[in-house]
């Protein structure tokens, strides 16, 4: 589903933030990506949603090339790609229901097949029932997984969630982790990018580690994290 192939990411100032990545994740698979600060998450996540493209190599993603699309076909890309932040970015002035429909509306779906498609994505995370509610009067918690249904509503191939469970206690993350692993076990890829060292112990998922631009670790060891 994900395919980096002696990917790196030179910027113009002649920093490398990414040097000579190689590693494939598989449709269904839940990988934690971790490193220091300025190790090249960021940069890493920014490529896979064609926000900045490679310097080098060859990159694919739901088996298209993306470092040679055009433009016009960015905007397609993106929504085979559900996005979850560590801050939700909900529109605190539109109903649960509303921050859920957004992608929909963009991409130009009916009516019909948004209220469909809301309710299920809503129903998934358990908060069909707060619909039309304003997602300010909601907890932390219910506000994260308000922002899981609008990264899914798409249905997307892809699932990155960045510091998904930064602002969370380890019961609510817990809840959080449960979800992306029922969107892994019917496909979806999620890539889960954390700085939580507790967390990636608690799961027994496969992990990348950068450490200054390049992969140093790829497997299941957890020594020395």
């Amino acid at each position: 589903m994900i395919s980096l192939q002696k990917v790196s990411k030179r910027y113009d100032n002649g920093r490398e933030a990414l040097v000579n990545l190689n590693f494939e994740l598989a449709p269904g698979e839940m990988v934690f990506l971790t490193g220091h600060s300025g190790a090249g998450k960021s940069t890493l996540l920014k490529l896979i949603m064609l926000i900045e493209r490679p310097s080098a190599g060859q990159m694919l993603v739901c088996g298209q090339n993306i470092a040679h699309i055009p433009r016009s076909a960015i905007p397609y890309h993106r929504r085979q790609i559900g996005m979850v932040h560590q801050h939700h970015h909900l529109l605190f002035d539109r109903t649960v229901y509303d921050n859920v429909a957004l992608p929909l509306l963009i991409a130009g779906f009916s009516p019909r097949d948004t209220g469909r498609r809301v309710r299920a994505a809503l129903d998934k995370v358990g908060l069909l029932d707060k619909e039309n509610l304003n997602p300010a009067t909601l907890s932390g918690g219910e506000q994260q997984r308000v922002g899981i249904a609008r990264a899914v509503v798409n249905k997307p191939q892809v699932l990155i969630a960045d510091e998904p469970t930064g602002n969370l206690d380890p019961e609510l993350s817990a809840e959080i982790m449960d979800l992306f692993d029922q969107f892994a076990q019917v496909g979806t890829t999620v890539l889960i990018a954390t700085h939580d060292v507790g967390l990636i112990h608690r799961y027994d998922h496969r992990l990348l580690a950068l450490h200054n631009g390049e992969l140093i670790r790829d497997g299941y060891d957890r020594e020395h994290l």
